[in-house]
């Protein structure tokens, strides 16, 4: 829906390459080019963070037509970008801020959490309310802060909006965000014991000295000033068995469910006014087994840079396509959105070159538990669809 506001201001819109797959989904629908602004990236870990204002600039001034930037904060991992600085920049431009606030639904309703992006300065916030904030799966809000773009953006969202609205809303959904919002706003007291709770984990993991809390290392990254308390991701590679096997075991052995497993890390939610016992938690982390001995092997494959843009996002979806065997992809221009599961951020996007890495990286993927790629014509990513006729070659 963002981007279908942003294409009545520009062309072009500043975009983070790491954003969810949805904005690229949003990006065949406007048909906006796309000028990419790169996260910093964890290469051990192989995980993108958030954007730094000065990478911002860099970008804005390399197209002095684009019609807003759009960034991703928190990451999944919980890294918090400079939102207020991001949001300085851009205004300086003259355009909009949009934030993707998925993951930090809950940010600004304790003093323990960070301060939520409408706070910031952003000038549209998508919060993804059922992912940490309590509400129904599929039901989110979209904020418009009172800023500077406020009066022009006002119109072009409602018009939008009912471009893209349900006439049959559901009232489960709409309901479902009020008593959401109802307990984030009282629930000060709540949300101060699930802070609690995560802090005892984390210091737990710590004082145990057998596994690494990926959080440590975010004083590394410059686009970090925050993180959210809420979220604990471990690399359990370091006490000797890898986060696919972690994840497994936790779920068979102790029926335990964590929110993700990457090839570097488990990430554990604890949502915004839950109070689960880090008793049960706990032990049974650490009574996971080291198969792989004292420290298991790093990730054989890190995250690829992606291939180059060939095409426009739109023009590659919408242009004649083929599968082929995977191999015959490379160096082809790639016609979907492909996007490595867990955690979801697109790897290839139509309209890029599709390179040998990725190709070995999607292959990786398919064939770790639970692992899988979103967008892909086979589940065992044997073909890929590209660009057929002159304009693929």
């Amino acid at each position: 829906m963002a981007t279908l506001v942003t294409r009545s201001l520009g062309d072009t819109l500043i975009v983070q390459r790491s954003v969810h797959s949805s904005v690229i989904d949003g990006l065949v629908l406007s048909g906006q080019k796309a000028a990419f602004v790169h996260p910093s990236v964890d290469a051990d870990l192989g995980i993108a963070h958030g954007v730094a204002p000065a990478d911002l600039a860099r970008t804005l001034a390399a197209h002095p037509e684009a019609a807003a930037a759009y960034v991703v904060t928190p990451s999944y991992f919980g890294a918090v970008a400079d939102v207020r600085a991001l949001a300085d920049v851009a205004h300086a431009a003259g355009i909009p801020l949009i934030v993707d606030e998925a993951w930090g639904s809950h940010f600004g309703f304790h003093l323990g959490l960070p301060a939520n992006a409408v706070a910031q300065g952003a000038d549209i916030v998508i919060s993804s309310t059922h992912k940490l904030a309590g509400s129904l799966t599929q039901s989110a809000m979209l904020h418009l802060a009172e800023g500077p773009f406020a009066d022009a953006l006002e119109p072009l969202i409602h018009r939008v909006f009912h471009l893209t609205q349900s006439t049959s809303a559901s009232a489960l959904l709409l309901t479902s965000l009020d008593m959401a919002r109802q307990a984030l706003v009282t629930g000060k007291d709540r949300i101060g014991a699930s802070l609690d709770t995560a802090a005892e984990i984390s210091s737990q993991v710590h004082s145990a000295d057998r596994f690494r809390l990926v959080g440590d290392d975010f004083e590394r990254f410059p686009d970090i000033v925050d993180a959210d308390p809420l979220r604990v991701p471990v690399d359990t590679r370091v006490g000797g068995i890898s986060d696919h096997e972690a994840r497994r075991r936790l779920m068979h052995d102790h029926r335990i469910m964590v929110e993700v497993a990457t090839d570097s890390a488990i990430v554990a939610v604890i949502g915004a006014g839950a109070e689960p016992g880090t008793d049960r938690f706990l032990q049974a982390l650490h009574a996971l087994p080291a198969p792989l001995g004292e420290q298991a092997p790093p990730s054989r494959v890190r995250l690829p840079a992606p291939g180059p843009v060939a095409l426009t996002t739109r023009t590659a979806f919408l242009a004649p396509s083929r599968s082929v065997p995977a191999h015959e992809a490379i160096g082809r221009i790639s016609a979907d959105t492909l996007a490595a599961y867990p955690p979801g951020i697109p790897n290839v996007l139509p309209g890029e070159v599709i390179t040998a890495e990725l190709v070995d990286f999607f292959h990786h993927t398919a064939a770790v538990p639970n692992g899988h790629v979103r967008g892909a014509a086979d589940p065992a990513v044997t073909t890929l669809r590209v660009v057929d006729g002159p304009a693929g070659a």
